[in-house]
């Protein structure tokens, strides 16, 4: 390798020299010593002259060394006070750079590097640029130089070089310096000049000549203990890559000037990032394996990647590797796979720049013949893929998208190892579950896959058909989640939708195709549907109702729910959202369905009940028409307990202001007495049809003629149930005055209780029917006995509260009622002493 930096640097030169004139009359007046003075004169003499002879340059460059020296010994010395620095430094440059890269047959190169380590000690100092101007000149002179083999009739030649090469070391360690320490800003740059002759050289002794100086050169850093821009040093992964490559290099010299770098970067590693305490032991271990077996060396890389790099520095070494592999030199391609298998034998540290090398694997695996090599890069490729794979996949899919074209061979690699498989598919089901609110991602975070980008890899995971039986044993869990996430798709933002028909929708078709076929794979799916309600805070909760209620049509799935499972459903029920109660009503119905689930059924049945009260008038219809479905199926044998609740719970909303509601109240009732017969008239139940007549008879004038119609029903049927034939005649007839006047008379001792019965239809909301509870209430009274007249103080009271009805007919009618009672009163009191009404009722005013 030999960098054509001569003619770059040359053509860059132009200088521009002051008068002689006025530098002779300035440097009379700074006291310098005759030498000096003569130093001066020969640089003045030398400046601008091209072409120099070899004695000429030396003279020159002496010069230039003994002025430093001088200007170095004054306290507030500076070369531009003699002659501008910028200029002399660009005149050595095109000394060094005029040098043979043929031959070393003179000093001038080491001359020329000893003054430019003398010109860096004085004012002003040296920029960056023109550090590296020097470096990059002088390495490209001494790392061409042929090869010096050791023989006797070239031992000065070899004197020469060795000497020369010290100066070069002077120099690089002189330049480095920022002040009193080192600059690792600088030593990076070096570095970067150096590497080349590393990397690029065909020539194992080039290379070994710049391991050299790099090694020499880091283990000068190692002398200081303070750093400067240490943060800004961002080469240690590279470094270590390359260096750790190259320990295992055939040739014997680049190997060990290869380990011995390597051994000063772990050393400096160590100084500046170990806890003090803990650093002179680690010193003594890493210096027992120095200059020692290949092993050794291994182990110690190993170590230093794991707990001294940082991840972005990690990254670097493995694209190193990564790009060794690529090589077409089989030595090189074998050193790699060789050191990335040791790197990651056991477990893989937290690694920076995934995309970076995930996208140059991609673009190089096609180009790798080598087994080995191929079958590392898919191992270090599967490791990231299972430690990182939303970064891994979203890389993969940028690459896809790219290249407008199908990208498979990643994909073969994540589905070639059954276990990679199994964990990248089960992060990818978890990424499936819809993420809260957004936020902004936090500096440094790593990207997260969205669920549609997880099911596009999920595709394309499935595509592969090696993995068939890892599919069966994931089919469950991945058909529930792909399921979820196409329920989420369908009804997201559009929650009406699925609160409307969530049992109408394309959507359910698969479940129930794996009902009609009786999968095996239905009970694995129920148990993970009930495994997801268990959390309260299920955000998919309708949809695992009601997928759930479709796989309950499965014979094998129904006979497999226990108390445990009925519970969680019942747990639901609380929510109070229409869709959510839809689905659990559906189930409910379905356990009516099958007599092995009526004990299972008795744990849903009084949250159906609760759900009639609910505010929600919606969920409160649905249950009702819910419940007209479930008589159908129930039986007074096995549901007793149930349907006599239900008997005592309808009458609340016989006096509903939704039409809708009180006419669903009223069809239920009249379907639960069409399912009664006499032999099951339990005393309970027998008392709640005789408290439900009243009420009955007066709906038959309802606002809603239906609900006219249905209680006239209901009043045949409780007759028939209750064996009153005649009133089952009279029930008949559409003429409530006439009906209640019957059932006076045939049942003049339920008088009190039909007089309650009344009271309780004060508070209808529809004034007919208030009316007519009055007039009953009026009726009833008249012939009620003396001692049933003792306990109906409250009734009584609440019929004189009827006088403030909002409506005239009914406050008129009450008013009349009242003075009929008390004229009974007064006449009662003229014919008996004793009356009891005189003073338990108070006297209309």
């Amino acid at each position: 390798m030999n960098p054509p930096l001569k003619k770059q640097i040359s053509s860059r030169l132009n200088f521009q020299s002051p008068g002689h004139q006025d530098y002779r009359v300035q440097s009379s007046f700074l006291g310098l010593r005759q030498s000096e003075i003569e130093a001066y004169e020969l640089i003045l003499k030398f400046i601008e002259q091209e072409n120099m002879s070899k004695m000429d340059k030396l003279r020159f460059l002496r010069a230039v060394e003994t002025l430093s020296s001088a200007v170095h010994t004054q306290a507030n010395g500076c070369m531009n006070d003699y002659y501008p620095q910028t200029i002399l430094a660009k005149k050595i440059e095109t000394l060094i750079l005029e040098e043979s890269t043929a031959s070393l047959d003179s000093n001038i190169l080491q001359q020329a590097m000893l003054c430019t380590v003398a010109l860096s000690q004085v004012n002003p100092p040296f920029n960056l640029s023109q550090k590296l101007d020097m470096v990059n000149a002088s390495i490209s002179i001494m790392f061409s130089l042929p090869l010096i083999l050791p023989s006797v009739d070239r031992r000065e030649g070899a004197n020469l070089y060795i000497q020369t090469s010290q100066a070069l070391d002077d120099m690089l360690q002189a330049l480095v310096m920022e002040d009193m320490n080192p600059s690792m800003l600088i030593l990076q740059k070096f570095l970067e000049a150096i590497l080349p002759w590393v990397t690029l050289s065909e020539k194992e002794y080039e290379q070994t000549r710049a391991l050299g100086a790099m090694s020499r050169l880091l283990r000068f850093i190692c002398n200081f203990s303070e750093l400067l821009h240490m943060s800004l040093f961002s080469i240690s992964g590279t470094l270590m890559g390359i260096l750790g490559l190259l320990c295992v290099h055939s040739n014997r010299d680049v190997s060990s000037e290869a380990s011995e770098a390597l051994h000063y970067l772990f050393k400096i590693l160590v100084l500046q990032r170990s806890v003090k305490p803990k650093i002179e032991t680690i010193l003594k271990d890493l210096q027992k394996h120095f200059r020692g077996q290949l092993l050794f060396s291994m182990q110690d890389l190993t170590l230093f990647f794991k707990k001294y790099l940082t991840p972005s520095e990690r990254a670097d070494v493995i694209i190193v590797i990564i790009e060794s592999m690529t090589s077409a030199n089989l030595q090189d391609i074998r050193a790699a796979s060789k050191v990335l298998k040791v790197l990651v034998k056991h477990s893989i540290p937290e690694i920076g720049k995934v995309s970076e090398i995930v996208r140059y694997i991609c673009y190089h695996m096609n180009h790798v013949t080598d087994t080995t090599a191929l079958n590392s890069m898919k191992k270090i490729f599967l490791l990231l893929a299972q430690s990182y794979t939303d970064e891994v996949i979203l890389t993969l899919f940028k690459i896809e998208d790219r290249s407008q074209k199908g990208v498979r061979q990643p994909w073969k690699i994540l589905a070639s190892f059954p276990k990679g498989f199994e964990l990248i598919l089960g992060h990818l089901m978890q990424r499936l579950k819809p993420h809260p609110t957004p936020v902004e991602e936090e500096l440094g975070r790593r990207p997260e896959l969205s669920p549609l980008i997880a099911t596009r890899a999920i595709h394309e995971l499935l595509l592969e058909p090696s993995r068939r039986l890892e599919v069966q044993t994931f089919f469950s869990s991945l058909f529930l989640a792909l399921l979820f996430r196409v329920s989420f798709l369908v009804f997201e933002g559009r929650e009406e939708t699925l609160e409307n028909q969530p049992y109408e929708t394309e959507w359910v078709n698969p479940i129930r195709s794996l009902v009609v076929k009786n999968c095996w794979h239905n009970r694995p799916i129920f148990s993970l549907l009930i495994r997801s309600l268990q959390d309260p805070d299920c955000a998919s909760h309708v949809t695992a109702l009601v997928l759930l209620a479709e796989l309950l049509q499965c014979q094998d799935v129904i006979s497999s729910v226990d108390d445990i499972a009925t519970h969680v459903l019942a747990s639901w029920f609380k929510r109070e959202e229409l869709a959510t109660v839809k689905a659990l009503l559906q189930v409910t119905e379905i356990f009516a369905k099958h007599k092995n689930m009526l004990r299972r059924l008795r744990i849903l049945q009084p949250h159906v009940l609760n759900c009639c009260y609910s505010p929600d008038p919606d969920v409160a219809m649905e249950t009702f028409l819910t419940l007209q479905r479930l008589l159908q199926d129930l039986k007074w044998q096995h549901s007793s307990s149930f349907l006599t609740q239900l008997a005592f719970m309808l009458p609340t909303f016989f006096e509903a202001e939704s039409e809708p509601l009180r006419l669903k109240a009223f069809q239920v009732y009249a379907s639960l007495l069409t399912m009664t017969k006499r032999n099951v008239l339990l005393l309970p139940l027998r008392y709640q049809l005789l408290n439900l007549i009243v009420p009955l008879v007066l709906h038959m004038k309802d606002q809603n003629t239906e609900v006219g119609q249905i209680c006239q029903f209901s009043l045949c049927k409780t007759a028939t149930i209750l064996g009153w034939s005649r009133l089952r005649v009279v029930f008949a007839s559409e003429d409530v005055f006439t009906i209640l006047r019957a059932l006076l008379q045939q049942e003049p001792n339920k008088g009190p209780w039909f007089l309650k019965q009344c009271v309780i239809l004060f508070k209808s909301p529809q004034a007919p029917l208030r009316q007519i509870a009055v007039w009953f209430a009026g009726q009833i009274i008249q012939v009620l006995s003396q001692e049933d007249m003792d306990g109906i103080e409250d009734e009584y009271s609440s019929l004189r509260l009827m006088e403030r009805d909002p409506d005239p007919m009914v406050s008129c009618l009450t008013r009349q009622t009242l003075y009929v009672l008390e004229a009974k009163d007064k006449l009662l009191l003229d014919q008996t002493y004793t009356s009891c009404l005189c003073w338990r009722r108070p006297r209309r005013s």
